[in-house]
């Protein structure tokens, strides 16, 4: 009897340790898996791209060009689904979203609005809103318009004046070699890139994509890993033109003179209190100079410089970029954890 009652007893046990040792181990397998959810929302008539992956508080990343897609993002952002919920959308026009015929209505105002139909429709709460480079201009504008609806700014490789940018735009392309600028001019002045041939393969000594975005922007790109693959005329078909041109302008791709002249925010920053993180290459195209002043004018902000970067800074120094957003965008939350 006492030998059957120890095997009973031995059995319970084994059969109570079996699924304490199980559950650890299926939660351990939960957390490892980090599903991505992806979908349209309806912007007032326009539908906004969307991309889920992570868990936290929500990060909603908006990307640059204009005219670009949030795919350039990935696969260097994506130790930040760690630690927050993270949100990409492709701005209106670009990447998956929706085109419109009218041209006119590619505006930073617009996105904004865009910005915040996806931040409401999918019921985010307040969000840490990161920009990247013409997605910093949309993030500061969004700040300056909805700040009640954020908890985080970070303002990556980017400007606040197109005044201030095209003053650094003619300097990167003074320093171009003597003979590639001249030919730059040359195209330039007879609006051959706007209308195109000029971006095609072997019709010129040079085409202008390789001439702005290889002589000229390049070194101002990349730094601790210059991307061996890169190549000027991608840009040809990865950028929404006509939305790039509408914003850019299209006299050349180092003057800004479209719809993008409005963005004039330096006397308005003063005004953004939410906690900022400014984070910018310290060979940026977006010069470190337009950071520093960011920094001044944004009271209690905070400026990381990355070293051996370029505006593509998160490829340069993915670990210190991540893990600076990261311990930013969290920092209340440790703090309120550690107080408990």
């Amino acid at each position: 009897m006492k030998k059957l009652l120890c095997l009973v007893v031995a059995s319970v046990l084994l059969l109570f340790g079996g699924v304490s040792s199980a559950a650890p181990a299926r939660r351990a397998a939960v957390s490892a898996v980090y599903p991505i959810q992806e979908g349209y929302v309806d912007a007032h008539g326009v539908l906004i791209y969307y991309k889920t992956m992570g868990s936290g508080t929500p990060l909603l990343i908006v990307h640059g060009g204009p005219g670009e897609s949030h795919d350039y993002f990935l696969p260097y952002l994506l130790p930040l689904a760690r630690t927050n919920k993270l949100i990409f959308i492709d701005e209106r026009g670009s990447g998956r979203s929706e085109k419109l015929d009218d041209v006119k209505q590619y505006t930073v105002e617009n996105m904004v609005s865009d910005v915040e139909e996806v931040r409401a429709a999918l019921k985010l709460g307040k969000i840490s809103l990161l920009g990247h480079s013409y997605g910093g201009v949309l993030a500061q504008a969004y700040a300056l318009k909805y700040p009640e609806h954020l908890s985080h700014l970070i303002l990556a490789s980017t400007f606040s004046s197109t005044n201030e940018m095209n003053q650094v735009l003619q300097r990167i392309k003074n320093q171009m070699p003597p003979g590639k600028l001249a030919l730059t001019n040359a195209l330039e002045n007879a609006g051959l890139f706007g209308k195109g041939a000029a971006w095609e393969r072997g019709r010129y000594p040079a085409p202008y994509a390789t001439l702005a975005w290889g002589d000229g922007y390049f070194a101002k790109l990349y730094g601790a890993r210059p991307d061996p693959n890169y190549d000027p005329q991608a840009q040809n078909t990865s950028t929404a033109w006509d939305l790039y041109r509408e914003m850019w302008g299209s006299h050349g791709e180092f003057v800004i003179d479209g719809n993008l002249r409005s963005v004039e925010y330096v006397n308005r920053l003063p005004t953004i209190h939410v906690p900022t993180l400014i984070l910018v290459g310290d060979h940026d195209e977006c010069d470190p100079s337009m950071s520093k002043e960011m920094n001044a004018k944004i009271k209690g902000s905070k400026l990381v410089i990355l070293p051996n970067s370029g505006h593509m800074a998160f490829v340069d120094q993915p670990g210190m970029w991540n893990r600076t957003v990261a311990e930013f965008v969290n920092a209340k939350v440790v703090n309120e954890k550690k107080a408990k």
